[in-house]
């Protein structure tokens, strides 16, 4: 299962993190995110260790959101060394968000 990511925890675990992480930017009402959700919980079984992979409830974590300028959901961001390494909006298949993991491990 993917983590809960949280204002408090977003600095440590993502942030502060020598791994890529994957953030999802989703909600529950938003029918593209139940479709890629499935999908990153599946990622965080697969890179465990390798990536954090993390979700991020828009309507819950308002701040960090607003902090990435999320205006449309899903949306995947790769962080790496506190940075925005790569970005996708909307729901891909698996094999895309494994592509562009694998380029930042």
């Amino acid at each position: 299962m993917a983590l809960e990511i949280t204002t408090e925890n977003f600095k440590t675990t993502v942030l502060d993190s020598n791994q890529v992480a994957l953030v999802d930017f989703w909600a529950e009402w938003c029918g593209p995110c139940r479709m890629v959700g499935p999908i990153v919980d599946e990622l965080s079984k697969e890179y465990e260790g390798k990536a954090i992979i993390g979700k991020v409830n828009v309507d819950q974590q308002r701040d960090i959101a607003a902090n990435y300028g999320i205006s449309s959901i899903p949306t995947i961001l790769f962080i790496k060394g506190g940075q925005i390494v790569d970005k996708q909006v909307g729901a891909v298949p698996k094999s895309e968000l494994k592509k562009k993991l694998d380029n930042w491990i």
